[in-house]
């Protein structure tokens, strides 16, 4: 049986507890109280053992939002530029996306690619600081979501279904492996000052798992984590006092098996813990000023994304096992959304990221991190190679890039790849099914073994299973 299990208590379960707790009161008043205490305060986010020898310990997954077209970023189409201002192909049939509907002409990428490092990956000058970096950098070429909407998309790219209410990835993880740190969330989300995705907070959600695998929100500014500070005038001693006498009456009452109870001690214990911890955590006074200018904090243009990869950072190296950045929420204007204006729209999207997001690249790898962090960049779809309006591009989910660094993957790398327009993924096409099984496997999992009972099923982040992407992995 599943330990997450609630079992419910009857009147039955509560006269049978009474006549029996009545007969066991005086043991019970013998015993030393944190013994019996310790036994019931089980700790949900404890760090667990993988199930085989993981190449990753912890994961930063930088999600763009709004999808970045992967035809003018990181898959180049030489075919684009022959073709340019032509219909698409017979061939292709009917190509339907959100807003056109497969009959605009084809559009080149303004931004020309080139290559970059020892193993000559292929990178527009959008990005000249990530292209610096390919040769730590795996990209596959060939995802598919199912929904041109941004909504579904994301929810597929965060929890396996396009359907909201589903555990998010980050939520499976800390389910599965808890934490390596006693003061921090296992599980961070740090979204766009401006707004949160389409999709919102299913995007991070626990589902059906207890509720203390949600993503704790980190929100930008001095004081990232709501309601940390104690009241005016209440001690340390004061709230020790309140947290110990509450879970000493939670405890005398509650089941053995009734680990949700067990879960909400926690999250107080945690919450706690993390008045003293976290201040220090999130305090980025201490880094040099080297650090900052490598992450663009001495920018306007980059300084706020650049606060948060800085914070990622910090966080993994304190055990926080799973940390999400979102680039891009709210307005439109601040989204990856590029359906018209490609080129104002990803120039000042790549301004935002570029830099900070290699400078986590060499942060961690400096710091002797990258080995055992999976960096992740990617979003919920990609861009036609078809144009709308004649100079944007509309969704596309039929193929498009995401690409890993560090955690074990084959780094200097392309796996996968689109047809010679950009436009349907060939050969080898990988669904999120798939991208979640390679996570898992990476950190220690077998997506077979994680499971939770929901509904009389046993429920599991890749569903009724994907295949893990070796040629990712060293």
């Amino acid at each position: 049986m599943n330990p997450f299990q609630r079992q419910f208590v009857t009147r039955r379960d509560v006269l049978g507890r009474a006549a029996h707790g009545f007969g066991s009161i005086a043991l019970a008043s013998l015993l030393d109280p944190p013994a019996w205490a310790a036994a019931k305060r089980i700790n949900p986010l404890a760090a667990k053992q993988p199930h085989f020898a993981p190449k990753a310990k912890s994961v930063i997954f930088l999600f763009m939002v709004g999808a970045p077209s992967h035809i003018d970023t990181f898959d180049p189409k030489p075919a684009l530029e022959k073709f340019d201002g032509q219909p698409l192909p017979p061939s292709y049939g009917t190509i339907v996306s959100q807003f056109t509907k497969g009959d605009t002409p084809l559009l080149k990428s303004p931004w020309k690619f080139n290559k970059y490092g020892q193993s000559g990956m292929e990178v527009s000058t959008l990005f000249p600081h990530i292209a610096q970096k390919v040769d730590d950098i795996c990209f596959v070429r060939s995802f598919y979501t199912e929904s041109t909407v941004h909504a579904p998309a994301m929810y597929q790219v965060n929890t396996g279904r396009i359907l909201m209410g589903y555990p998010s990835m980050g939520s499976w993880i800390t389910y599965g492996l808890g934490s390596e740190s006693d003061n921090l969330p296992a599980y961070v989300v740090m979204p766009q000052p401006e707004g949160t995705p389409e999709g919102g907070t299913p995007c991070w959600g626990a589902g059906f798992l207890p509720a203390v695998y949600q993503g704790t929100v980190f929100r930008p500014g001095p004081n990232p984590i709501v309601n940390l500070k104690p009241e005016s005038g209440v001690s340390p001693e004061r709230q020790r006092r309140t947290l110990d006498f509450l879970q000493s009456m939670n405890e005398m009452d509650a089941l053995d098996s009734d680990t949700e109870l067990a879960a909400r001690i926690s999250s107080y214990e945690l919450a706690f813990r993390m008045q003293s911890h976290a201040p220090e955590a999130v305090d980025l006074s201490k880094e040099t000023d080297e650090t900052r200018q490598l992450y663009g904090l001495d920018r306007k243009q980059t300084a706020e994304f650049g606060t948060r990869c800085l914070l990622a950072r910090r966080l993994v190296e304190r055990g926080v096992r799973f940390v999400q950045l979102y680039s891009g929420g709210g307005p439109v204007s601040v989204q990856w959304d590029a359906h018209k204006d490609l080129v104002a729209n990803h120039e000042k999207m790549c301004g935002m990221t570029d830099q900070p997001v290699a400078a986590l690249l060499t942060d961690l790898k400096r710091r002797g991190l990258l080995d055992t962090t999976l960096v992740i960049w990617g979003s919920e779809f990609g861009r036609l190679p078809m144009s709308q309006g004649g100079n944007g591009r509309d969704h596309n989910p039929h193929g498009f890039t995401m690409w890993f660094a560090g955690g074990g993957v084959n780094a200097g790398s392309a796996i996968g790849r689109t047809d010679e327009l950009g436009l349907k993924g060939e050969g080898a096409r990988y669904h999120m099914r798939d991208f979640h099984a390679t996570i898992l496997d990476l950190l220690g999992m077998d997506q077979n073994r994680l499971w939770f009972l929901h509904n009389g099923r046993n429920e599991k982040l890749t569903d009724f299973g994907g295949s893990v992407i070796r040629e990712m992995i060293r």
